[in-house]
């Protein structure tokens, strides 16, 4: 694992068009709730089976609720002999990009996404994984 990055400082690299994979590690119906734009769901513990759909990224950035469970996330994908690029994990979690940015969630009648506030008063109760 490279570093941690915030949210702040990930919203500007994506904002100036830099090339970021945004892997949110959290289960399949926390991510459709509301996720990072452009992000893709692997759960933490799928991570192990499909970490090679990240060998060929030049830039990852594992997200997670808080920011806890993505830096081991993070440090597991550095870790891998196949991937040679830049992986961090954003410290301020979901959360912290939720309360300044908004999320996005699937729409359960089409799947696509759709602009979510954030506030977390629609989401229920949140599962760390």
């Amino acid at each position: 694992m490279d570093d941690e990055i915030s949210a702040e400082e990930l919203h500007g690299r994506l904002e100036r068009g830099e090339d970021v994979r945004i892997v949110d590690i959290r289960s399949a119906d926390a991510y459709r709730r509301g996720h990072l734009p452009g992000s893709e769901n692997v759960p933490f513990r799928e991570l192990t089976g499909r970490i090679e759909e990240l060998a060929g990224a030049d830039h990852v950035v594992t997200v997670c609720p808080h920011g806890e469970a993505s830096v081991q996330a993070a440090r597991l994908i550095a870790s891998y002999e196949g991937f040679d690029g830049r992986v961090e994990s954003m410290a301020d979690g979901v959360t912290g990009w939720a309360e300044a940015y908004g999320l996005e969630e699937a729409s359960a009648a089409d799947g696509e996404a759709v602009a979510a506030d954030g506030d977390g008063a629609d989401e229920g109760p949140e599962a760390p994984f």
